[in-house]
């Protein structure tokens, strides 16, 4: 291939690409940093909950399921008699207030399960993590005790142990 076809073809291809309307990705973008590693934990945070958030949660789930089953439910109500009555008096409306009545029932239960549900997993985890942690504690006491016991220096740190005698000989 001669040297004019080569250019010829590059102004070709140059042509093409400017008259494609196309949006075209030739990358991801690479993180930004010197590494265009992911940042570490340390520069960004790590993932803390404390036990007050997680009570703050389950408080306010075991709120709103309170409210839900004083405000939202529909037995201590004349919806249902009246979707009867309706129904009995050969109106349609009667079956689609019926099943308005049977939807609204059906998707209050699954929200008022959701909400005790995230309320006990609070007070659950709570126990749980707080039980992990004194482990974890104990654990890592342990370990310092048994270093603490293999430590056969006798003398400041750098200084040789008379013990094992002298050096030079």
């Amino acid at each position: 291939m001669a040297w004019d076809e080569w250019e010829q073809l590059k102004t070709e291809a140059l042509e093409r690409r400017q008259g494609d309307t196309r949006m075209q990705l030739n990358q991801y973008p690479a993180d930004e940093g010197p590494t265009g590693a992911p940042p570490l934990p340390s520069q960004t945070g790590d993932l803390k909950v404390t036990q007050r958030d997680l009570a703050k949660i389950g408080s306010h789930a075991h709120t709103l399921h309170n409210q839900l089953w004083d405000r939202a439910r529909l037995d201590n109500t004349s919806v249902g008699k009246a979707a009867d009555d309706l129904t009995t008096q050969g109106f349609a409306l009667g079956s689609g207030l019926r099943e308005v009545y049977n939807q609204w029932s059906t998707q209050l239960d699954s929200v008022l399960d959701a909400c005790a549900q995230i309320a006990n997993h609070m007070q659950v985890t709570k126990k749980i993590h707080a039980g992990d942690e004194a482990y974890i504690h104990r654990q890592m006491s342990s370990i310092d005790t048994l270093d603490a016991g293999f430590d056969e220096r006798t003398g400041p740190p750098g200084k040789h142990n008379p013990i094992y005698g002298d050096k030079k000989k």
